[in-house]
């Protein structure tokens, strides 16, 4: 894990992003030289493109809004699914949950998520196991972050989180228009413009709606 932690440190620079200015992450300016240095530094082959190190638009929504609105998880338990780089579970914590949990199954997000929340201060556990189609016993909100810019990912995970929102679940999901968002089964609970980069999305602002997941 040593090696991890050098090595994000090392790829990556402590960067606050306009939208959520309360929270510091790990994060990196380009995406092809630490895909690169990933495989070469860390002599792995076959590990995930670096979403870990990227403020993704659907995540920051969802963290702004939990920001905004800390009585939406104020003494509640939290699982962020797909966590990336934790910025959902950090707004969480910050805000007054009482338990949060970022989930992913990259080992390098794993280790990146434990170095942003000791950056910022905030109690986040971090599950490296792969939970879609688990009950999610002992959590009341589920978070999840650009979760739909592939079908076979989209296809596989929405059922999920829609039988999780009919457990009685509160489900909130963020995404800025990506192509495999379910068009049905979502309210709108918020929408913020986001600054980002042109290196991850077409754009330098994006406009991200923060959905409620509707019971399937």
């Amino acid at each position: 894990m040593d090696d991890i932690d050098a090595f994000i440190r090392a790829n990556t620079a402590p960067t606050r992003t306009p939208l959520l200015p309360e929270l510091v992450l790990h994060l990196a300016t380009e995406v092809t030289p630490l895909w690169q240095a990933t495989e070469e530094t860390l002599r792995r082959t076959g590990l995930p493109p670096p979403y870990w190190a990227f403020a993704w638009v659907g995540g920051q929504a969802v963290a702004r809004h939990i920001l905004d609105r800390p009585d939406s998880v104020a003494g509640k338990r939290v699982f962020d699914f797909a966590a990336g780089s934790g910025i959902v579970a950090l707004a969480a914590s910050r805000a007054g949950a009482a338990a949060v949990t970022a989930a992913e199954i990259d080992p390098i997000a794993v280790a990146a998520i434990r170095l942003n929340a000791a950056a910022n201060g905030c109690a986040v556990a971090a599950d490296s196991g792969d939970r879609i189609g688990d009950a999610l016993d002992g959590f009341d909100i589920v978070t999840a972050g650009d979760v739909c810019y592939e079908k076979p990912m989209s296809d596989r995970v929405m059922p999920w989180l829609r039988a999780l929102a009919g457990a009685g679940k509160t489900v909130l999901l963020g995404d800025p228009g990506r192509a495999y968002r379910p068009q049905d089964g979502l309210e709108e609970i918020a929408r913020h413009q986001v600054p980002t980069s042109v290196e991850i999305e077409d754009r330098a602002v994006r406009e991200a709606v923060v959905w409620r997941v509707l019971p399937g």
